[in-house]
């Protein structure tokens, strides 16, 4: 039997084949078929050649990856790969083999299945047996949030260490996730369920591809990374299933560098007080004009000292003059490994013992895994790599010149267990504690501690009601700051009033949401002018990229819970601000209710400009529900970031699993399969998973 492709009513790609290599082809070329554009893209930015077709507005993230050294890391670790693990180095050059034979069905004159290459101007690129390594790094080269240390060093010089702890939180770069385990005592079938959902950006097409990958070695369905083969978050083989949430532990470290220029290159500072040689060299970024016109060709300086690769400033400084030079140290960069080993033995695992031992080969981003069996096995660990150093290198950037700064081994990954038969990760403080700094506030992993206590006995079918519960336990630091207002005009007090007494659900339905939304813009936006504050709103002349973490606005939002309580904020009068935010709303009320100004804002890379886009669908939820659909408070409503796929896993019957993914299976626009699951998505529905051939429509091509 060669490879054979079945969808479902969904179109979901059903695989089966002779061999674990044979079916990374087929996944390999059916990804290519389904996602043509999206893994072009994906190519393209791993290689930092994305401003080539993209413009100006991509640049920042090229030379990010070009400084970074992503590609050629990704090269080192594939190569390590081939002499490691040459089975894993086989079955990966498998997959981009397939690849490689989908894409060259796309992009020729008149091919309506990629549009987006006919606007390019682009026809796809050919991948190599590295390429799905640096897609995997350029996904999560920013997950363990290392921006974050040069926003704990703007704010401490204008504030103080202590307002490091006032902004601690997951901030509008973070990626997070809800997820949880409920063991067999405390389901109506005596079998655990896994059930969850990841939040990133939502892009179009989305993040994670939902598949069914069989051979005689395995019998899996998952939640695979475009590009990328196999299924390593969140997977069901039938006997033992697996998810994953972000760990949010920092294992990446920012030096601050001396450079200095010589006759023969450039050099550093280094610990042991000598001048040392740093590799250089400069290297090409094509950028397009408009409208695809002939644009510039900038060119990049690239120097790795002994520390890492320098990605901000240089000998000559920052972009204004200002003396800085920062270099990266991450450890694929350092192990050449990116923990592509533990794929394979994942998709084999027949039960949490074997997944266990698979993710001891994990290496990033480092997350904390659930993971139940048919047999009553239950698994609640860290995996991924996180190097022993001091504590400085966590928090920020840290002199190269000094001694004392040094990685020395790794950490063991933390364990832990279940409390009255569950287990429940949503990013906050958890057994990743001593590898993190900054986690998520308590609220959603309370909340669905909460549900959870408020039922004995749960079934697949009930996880949907906590996937989509819309309580904002962040809501009581505000509110209980307008409970102590008085002398308020009366429209004011009307409104604090009516907040009050509101449910505190962000539905999207909900007028009152609407309006403690406004409210809460506005104490946002007052506090961050406010003189104490506003001074840092002018964040270091950093990459663009990063700017994100500096910016004070989002900062003040996401933390604005702490900034309500703290029992002194640097002499700022909040009962004031907090009361002058409430009469302007209550002046100007919002028209509507919360869905109409939160609305999802997905991201498409050369969306088709000849129309004006309709607005995104109304969403219910907010950064702290369970429903984790983010606005930035003080900036947008609108939410770019969200549940990126649904799942449940039933170790029961897998057949009564379920998922649910934001747009569709299929990235081709007008596809019947490009947005067919949004209606489940936004209602918090989910798709039934299925796994019977029989079932299925097999495809005419193999």
């Amino acid at each position: 039997m060669s490879a054979e492709t079945y969808r479902d009513a969904w179109g979901i790609p059903h695989l089966r084949a002779d061999s674990a290599d044979e079916l990374a082809r087929a996944q390999g070329r059916v990804t290519a078929r389904d996602r043509a554009w999206q893994l072009e893209v994906e190519r393209h930015r791993a290689q930092g050649t994305s401003a080539s077709f993209l413009g100006p507005e991509a640049l920042s993230w090229d030379r990010l990856a070009r400084r970074a050294r992503l590609a050629d890391t990704a090269r080192r670790c594939y190569a390590a790969l081939e002499e490691r693990d040459p089975e894993t180095a086989a079955w990966v050059r498998a997959y981009v083999d397939g690849v490689n034979a989908g894409l060259a069905d796309h992009g020729q004159a008149g091919d309506t299945t990629a549009p987006e290459f006919t606007r390019a101007g682009l026809t796809p690129g050919r991948w190599e047996p590295w390429t799905p390594l640096a897609v995997w790094l350029a996904t999560h080269i920013l997950f363990a949030g290392f921006p974050a240390k040069l926003w704990r060093e703007h704010i401490t010089t204008h504030l103080g260490p202590e307002a490091v702890a006032l902004f601690a939180t997951d901030g509008p770069g973070t990626a997070g996730s809800n997820g949880w385990l409920v063991g067999g005592d405390r389901t109506t079938t005596g079998h655990a369920v896994i059930a969850g959902d990841p939040h990133r950006w939502i892009e179009d097409p989305g993040v994670y591809q939902q598949v069914h990958l069989s051979c005689p070695e395995f019998d899996v369905v998952g939640l695979a990374v475009p590009g990328i083969p196999g299924i390593a978050h969140f997977g069901h083989t039938g006997t033992v299933a697996w998810a994953i949430t972000n760990a949010m532990s920092d294992y990446q470290d920012l030096y601050q560098e001396r450079l200095r220029r010589t006759g023969a290159g450039v050099e550093a500072l280094g610990p042991d007080g000598t001048w040392h040689r740093a590799a250089r060299h400069n290297e090409l970024i094509r950028v397009a004009g408009e409208k695809g016109t002939e644009g510039e060709t900038v060119e990049v300086e690239v120097i790795e000292t002994d520390r890492g690769p320098v990605i901000a400033g240089g000998p000559e400084g920052l972009d204004d003059g200002t003396p800085a030079a920062l270099s990266l140290r991450y450890p694929p960069r350092v192990t050449a490994d990116l923990g592509f080993g533990a794929l394979l033995p994942l998709l084999r695992a027949r039960s949490v013992a074997d997944v266990d031992r698979a993710l001891d080969a994990w290496a990033e981003p480092v997350n904390v895994v659930q993971a139940a069996d048919t047999e009553g096995g239950l698994l609640h660990r860290v995996a991924g790599r996180v190097p022993v150093r001091p504590d400085a290198n966590r928090l920020r950037p840290v002199p190269a010149w000094e001694p004392g700064h040094e990685w020395d081994g790794w950490h063991t990954p933390p364990r832990a267990g279940l409390t009255d038969g569950v287990a429940v990760m949503a990013n906050q403080r958890g057994p990743a504690t001593p590898l993190g700094i900054e986690f998520a506030p308590p609220h959603r992993a309370d909340r669905i501690t909460a549900l959870l206590a408020a039922k004995e006995r749960w079934s697949a079918a009930d996880m949907p009601a906590i996937h989509t519960d819309t309580h904002l336990g962040s809501a009581a630091a505000l509110l209980d700051r307008l409970a102590t207002l008085d002398g308020l005009t009366p429209g004011a007090a009307a409104l604090r009033d009516r907040l009050l007494a509101w449910d505190r659900h962000m539905d999207a339905d909900s007028a009152d949401a609407a309006r403690y939304a406004a409210v809460r813009t506005a104490v946002v936006r007052r506090l961050a002018a406010h003189p104490v504050l506003a001074p840092a709103s002018v964040p270091p002349a950093y990459p663009e990229v990063l700017q994100p973490w500096l910016a004070l606005v989002p900062r003040v939002g996401h933390a604005l819970e702490h900034l309500l309580r703290a029992e002194d904020l640097y002499g700022i009068d909040r009962a004031a601000a907090v009361r002058a935010a409430l009469e302007e709303v209550a002046a100007r009320p919002p028209a509507g209710t919360w869905g109409d100004t939160h609305r999802l804002a997905a991201w498409r890379a050369l969306p088709d400009t000849t129309s004006s886009p309709a607005p995104g669908p109304r969403l219910s939820g907010d950064h702290d529900c369970v429903l984790c659909t983010s606005p930035v408070p003080g900036v947008t409503d609108r939410a770019a970031r969200g549940p990126a796929a649904r799942y449940v896993w039933d170790l029961a019957d897998r057949e009564n699993s379920r998922w649910a993914v934001p747009h569709g299976a299929s990235g081709i626009p007008g596809s019947p399969h490009h947005q067919d699951q949004q209606h489940l998505w936004l209602s918090g529905d989910l798709a039934p998973v299925l796994t019977d051939f029989d079932q299925l429509t097999k495809e005419s091509h193999a």
